[in-house]
């Protein structure tokens, strides 16, 4: 498997820029997510790292070899894509052993390596089906299996669980995560869904119009985000953010939101007269009817053992996540509080977050 080291990485098209200056480090073993919206770079990143692009500049490093300017056959990198790309002349056997054969490896080890796979896959029923028969899943499996065989230094995936439907997606992708828990293999994965990063992956990198916005483990981008796109794009409902005019110094640990003290994780940066947008996630809002800022129920969603209240404020719209055995009423006014540590602060003007106690430590790249 592959280290694989990403630096100052950018991709020109003619006048348009695709990707602006990447840097960001892929361990070695590591099942790292490239996600954002359609059109913000990832997949082209990913081509750059695979070598079916090469890069306007910046360098890309595997196991420490500079590769940026090698084609995609002297990298050791296997892909795996959305349209499986099966040979539909050959049955799975055949198409899972067919890298091994183009390398005039002797047969006795391809038949092994086949028997492998497959049996790792889960898929030794079907090695002698022709591929055009067969379900999606299975489909899947063997595009997998294709690009197992040959044991490379790293596995590029391009939405791979696309063309699934939504139930078998979620299964395979639970089956894709526990391959590689067993086989520990370097893996760069490009999606849009980021219910799908956050389910799969070790790191992510998420990117908006070419650029890295935040890179991280799940947990860090969804408690802290580092922009405002990023508290936006992650979190199903997403972030709240409420956007107001105020100040505060290094070293508080509150603000003043519409009259009302707000506590804060400590702040470590400086906003004087600026305007500011306080996020918080649905989950750390509670109704309370003592809570001093206040919002009037406008909706609720039923989703079982949670409801979704959405509220209006003086600052904007809020949502809730409250237990299902909470009773609301449409149009009642209550009493809002945040958990303060879970806050975060954002400067309207550029985007990005502050920094506080709380995220030290984690904005990376």
């Amino acid at each position: 498997m592959a280290e694989i080291v990403i630096r100052n990485l950018r991709k020109e098209f003619g006048s348009f820029t695709a990707v602006k200056g990447s840097s960001f480090t892929i361990g070695d073993g590591e099942f790292f997510m490239l996600l954002g919206p359609s059109g913000c770079g990832k997949t082209t990143t990913l081509r750059m790292i695979a070598g079916l692009e090469l890069p306007t500049s910046g360098e890309i490093l595997i196991d420490g070899e500079d590769v940026s300017q090698r084609p995609a056959s002297q990298r050791d990198i296997a892909f795996v894509f959305q349209m499986f790309a099966l040979y539909p002349h050959l049955n799975v056997r055949r198409n899972i052993a067919y890298p091994l054969v183009s390398q005039g490896l002797p047969r006795a080890q391809v038949q092994a390596k086949v028997a492998e796979v497959s049996r790792i896959l889960g898929i030794e029923h079907i090695l002698d089906k022709g591929v055009s028969g067969l379900s999606g899943g299975d489909r899947q499996r063997v595009a997998l299996g294709r690009a197992i065989v040959r044991n490379p230094k790293a596995f590029m995936m391009d939405e791979p669980l696309g063309a699934l439907d939504a139930e078998f997606r979620e299964h395979m992708a639970e089956e894709l995560r526990a391959l590689h828990d067993r086989m520990r293999a370097t893996t760069v994965y490009v999606t849009h869904d980021q219910l799908e990063a956050m389910q799969m992956g070790d790191k992510i990198v998420v990117m908006n119009h070419g650029v890295v916005e935040q890179f991280g483990t799940p947990q860090e981008i969804y408690d802290h985000p580092a922009t405002l796109f990023v508290a936006d794009f992650i979190g199903s409902p997403s972030m709240n953010t409420l956007h107001f005019e105020g100040s505060f110094t290094r070293g508080d640990a509150r603000i003043t939101l519409g009259g009302i003290d707000i506590a804060t994780p400590q702040l470590r940066e400086e906003a004087l007269g600026r305007k500011l947008v306080l996020g918080v996630r649905p989950e750390h809002v509670t109704l309370s009817d003592d809570g001093a800022y206040r919002g009037r129920i406008e909706a609720a969603e039923y989703l079982g053992t949670t409801q979704i209240i959405t509220l209006s404020t003086p600052h904007g719209a809020l949502k809730a996540r409250v237990p299902s055995d909470r009773v609301v009423r449409t149009g009642d006014a209550v009493g809002l509080t945040f958990r303060a540590e879970r806050l975060s602060l954002f400067d309207a003007g550029t985007g990005r977050a502050f920094r506080t106690k709380a995220n030290e430590g984690v904005f990376h790249g």
